[in-house]
C-alpha cells in the first residue's frame, strides 16, 4: 500500500509538467508571484512596515502560504480520482490511495516552494528568525489537514451535483481570500470584525502561526484546538459521504452528459 501511495504521489507531482523539476519550479514561481502581488498591494495601501514587530515580507508569507497550502490541498483532494476513474481498474488502487496521494503531493510542492523562497530570502536579502519553527510547521500541517478534510466533502459531493459543487468550491476559495484573515492582525481587529471571521478554522490557524513565527506577537483571540476539532468533524463527514458515493456511483451516471 505504501509503495502504491508513493508512486501515486510521484504521478500527481509530475502531472503539471513532464519534467518534475520544471513542474516544481513553476509552483515556486506561482508562489513568488502571489507574494509579490500582495507586497505591492500593501505598499500601495501605505503599509511599508509589518503590523507586527518583525520582518514585513515574513508577515505576508505567513498568511499567503498557509492559505495556499489549505487551498491546494482542498483542490487536489476534490479533484482526486473517483470510484469510476480508469485508475481504479488497477487492483491495488483505491479511492483512499487517490485521496492521500493527491493531498501529500500538494503538501510536498508547497513545503518545497516555501523552503526555497525562505532560503533565498534569508541568503540574498536579509537574515530571518522564526521564534518557534517546529510549532510553526505544525500550524502549516494543520492548514493542510483542514484543506484535506474540506476537499473530501467536495469529492463526495461532486458526483451528485457536479456543477453546483464546482460553484460552491470556487465560492469557498474566493471567500477565504478575505475570511482567512491573512491580511489582518487579529489582535488589532474590533470585536465586530472578529465575529465575522471567527467561524473559519483558517482564520485561527494563520493567527496562531504568526504567534509562533514572531517573538513579540501573542494571539489571545484565536485557538489551536478549534481548527483541529472542526477539521476532524469535517473529515468524518467527508469520508462517510465518500463511502456512500463510492457504493452508489457508476459509469452510467455521466453517460448522457
Amino acid at each position: 500500500m505504501v509503495e502504491v501511495i508513493y508512486h501515486s504521489i510521484v504521478r500527481k507531482v509530475r502531472q503539471g509538467h513532464r519534467n518534475a523539476v520544471v513542474g516544481i519550479a513553476l509552483d515556486i514561481m506561482r508562489s513568488l508571484v502571489m507574494v509579490m502581488a500582495f507586497l505591492f498591494m500593501f505598499l500601495v495601501l501605505g503599509l511599508r512596515s509589518s503590523p507586527i514587530r518583525g520582518d514585513f515580507l515574513l508577515f505576508i508569507m505567513t498568511g499567503i502560504f498557509v492559505y495556499m497550502t489549505h487551498i491546494k490541498a482542498l483542490t487536489a483532494v476534490a479533484g482526486a480520482d473517483g470510484p469510476a476513474s480508469p485508475m481504479m481498474k488497477h487492483a491495488p488502487m483505491n479511492t483512499f490511495v487517490a485521496i492521500i496521494s493527491s493531498a501529500v503531493s500538494a503538501l510536498y510542492t508547497q513545503i518545497f516552494a516555501l523552503g526555497t523562497l525562505l532560503l533565498f530570502y534569508h541568503i540574498l536579502v536579509t537574515p530571518i528568525s522564526i521564534y518557534e519553527p517546529a510549532n510553526a510547521l505544525l500550524m502549516l500541517l494543520l492548514a493542510w489537514f483542514s484543506g484535506l478534510a474540506v476537499g473530501t466533502v467536495f469529492l463526495a459531493l461532486t458526483p451528485w451535483i457536479p456543477d453546483f459543487a464546482g460553484l460552491l468550491r470556487t465560492f469557498y476559495v474566493r471567500i477565504n481570500m478575505i475570511a482567512s484573515g491573512k491580511m489582518f492582525v487579529v489582535n488589532t481587529l474590533p470585536a465586530t470584525m472578529i465575529a465575522l471571521f471567527d467561524w473559519n478554522p483558517l482564520f485561527h490557524i494563520i493567527d496562531q502561526l504568526r504567534g509562533f513565527v514572531f517573538l513579540h506577537y501573542n494571539p489571545f483571540v484565536t485557538s489551536v484546538t478549534y481548527p483541529i476539532y472542526v477539521s476532524l468533524v469535517v473529515l468524518m463527514i467527508g469520508m462517510l459521504g465518500e463511502f456512500f458515493t463510492r457504493r452508489s456511483m457508476s459509469l452510467s451516471w455521466t453517460a448522457g452528459r
